[in-house]
């Protein structure tokens, strides 16, 4: 299926309120098709749509007379100094979107001071997004070939990457249906840069009835990988090592005892098994079985500074905002997403005072009560 560009079309804009402004704004100017990708989950979506849910029924017991006139939204995540809880989580082919792609997201994060995930299959190689001066971490996918893997994460080491991340719950892509039904297949502008720097690639032949991003994946990722591989990525590199897409409580104490130094609660933004557990959900078990040995963010439907703040108050450390990023970059590249970012630390700021909050640490001893029952 041919597709068009995703660059948005140059017009006077309302600044936005929420980022759900940008939501509305970015649905409008991008591609159907392109549109499809960054929102669509797995199968029904169930997990999708339970990730939000699941954040509406976590409810805040705010405290009052703290004497707080501003509270502090800074934070240190994974051994960085960041102006938010937050990092900018790890998103692929990001020139969908906008031209410039992770550039524009990258200098975002950079003026908003907190850190850029670079993503294994992003549409800028590590070199490029480097320069735009951003603290940045590197996201790994677990490929066939080892030698790449070894590579990258050289290369990551080499462009000053302060850690590294390693996702864990995507064995095989999962049926993504909106993608196949539109036969979604990467435009022959947009590559993966740090894959296939002088090519096109599987992601970019149409196959009928399939999605050519996901036969790319399929392709290049190593669904056997398992946890002695990840004891041998550790031995590989002396960054701190992140693990993303965690939700079983075993699961995070193997990861420690390997050697993590933190794990991302995660079940993918809804975009790998339908029906897994919201992250917000499994998010006070897992802070529960690391005891403190490591931090622990979280990721997956979060829309607000509200929602961070609930994250905080269930035990993380921080998180990781995804898809309103890409709203932000769709509707006006780097202004776009650094409007996002804005809004996130007003409103957290503002969440924070309004629960009677110095700082983020504090944020973490507030009780809640989820479904009713206390938290």
């Amino acid at each position: 299926m041919a597709q068009r560009s995703g660059a948005p079309v140059a017009t006077t804009r309302t600044p936005p309120v929420c980022v759900q402004d940008l939501q509305r704004s970015a649905a409008a100017r991008l591609a159907p098709e392109v549109w499809d990708f960054i929102t669509g989950g797995s199968g029904a979506e169930t997990a999708l749509d339970a990730n939000r849910a699941a954040l509406d029924r976590v409810a805040l017991v705010p405290r009052v007379l703290a004497g707080v006139e501003k509270a502090d939204t800074g934070a240190r995540l994974v051994g960085t100094s960041a102006a938010l809880p937050l990092a900018v989580a790890p998103m692929a082919y990001q020139r969908l979107l906008h031209p410039d792609g992770e550039l524009a997201t990258a200098r975002a994060a950079a003026a908003a001071r907190v850190p850029f995930v670079v993503s294994t299959i992003s549409s800028r190689t590590l070199e490029e997004i480097a320069e735009a001066g951003a603290t940045l971490w590197f996201q790994l996918y677990w490929l066939r070939d080892r030698g790449r893997v070894v590579e990258l994460i050289r290369r990551a080491e080499a462009v000053g990457c302060q850690a590294l991340m390693v996702t864990v719950d995507v064995p095989v892509m999962a049926r993504r249906l909106r993608d196949l039904r539109n036969e979604f297949t990467l435009p022959s502008w947009i590559r993966s840069a740090n894959l296939e720097p002088d090519g096109p690639s599987a992601a970019h032949s149409h196959r009928p009835g399939e999605s050519a991003v996901a036969t790319h994946t399929k392709n290049a990722f190593d669904a056997t990988f398992g946890w002695p591989d990840l004891q041998w990525l550790r031995e590989q590199t002396r960054l701190p090592l992140v693990i993303k897409g965690i939700l079983d409580p075993g699961d995070a104490e193997q990861a420690v005892r390997l050697g993590a130094d933190a794990v991302v609660v995660s079940n993918h933004g809804g975009r790998q098994l339908d029906g897994a557990l919201p992250s917000i959900t499994a998010l006070p078990r897992v802070v529960e079985a690391v005891g403190g040995r490591c931090q622990v963010l979280m990721d997956s439907g979060v829309r607000s500074g509200t929602d961070i703040l609930r994250a905080l108050a269930l035990g993380a450390d921080g998180l990781l905002i995804g898809r309103p990023v890409l709203w932000g970059l769709g509707t006006a590249g780097a202004e776009g997403v650094a409007e996002v970012l804005s809004l996130l630390r007003t409103e957290l700021e503002e969440a924070l005072l309004l629960a009677g909050c110095a700082d983020t640490a504090a944020a973490r001893t507030l009780g809640t009560f989820v479904s009713g029952v206390p938290g």
